[in-house]
């Protein structure tokens, strides 16, 4: 058995124990939520000190919001002023028409953008025996 393929068994094993580690987690987590009434919209933290333990969940709402929409209300009603103070704006590039843009557009802007590598992503399967 190659080494590669020795490393690919081993990743498969250790995706198929996380995998079962991590369900596992969750339903204690499920019990948790359930046995402590933790309200479904907890937006905070609460904390449960049972015997030797304290048990800390934090909920989070997400929230998204409508730029377009928001820029449409803001000027209606007259509150333009305030998104700076009540919102962030973040900027995100869009790669497609970025890279299919003129290098005399995307050359001076390109200082403000900083690029780093991720961690790169796996996928393997096991070939099924014919």
């Amino acid at each position: 058995m190659s080494n590669i393929t020795q490393l690919a068994e081993e990743w498969i094993e250790a995706k198929r124990v996380e995998q079962r580690a991590i369900a596992n987690r969750r339903s204690i987590e499920d019990r948790l939520i359930s046995t402590l009434a933790v309200p479904e919209n907890l937006d905070g933290t609460t904390t449960a000190k049972p015997h030797g333990f304290t048990i800390k969940i934090t909920g989070r709402i997400d929230r998204k919001v409508d730029a377009d929409k928001l820029q449409e209300l803001a000027r209606e009603h007259g509150l333009t002023d305030h998104l700076s103070s009540l919102f962030r704006w973040k900027p995100e590039i869009n790669m497609a028409v970025w890279k299919a843009t003129a290098p005399d557009i995307t050359g001076p802007l390109a200082d403000a953008i900083t690029a780093k590598p991720g961690r790169p992503s796996f996928s393997i399967t096991e070939e099924q025996e014919k």
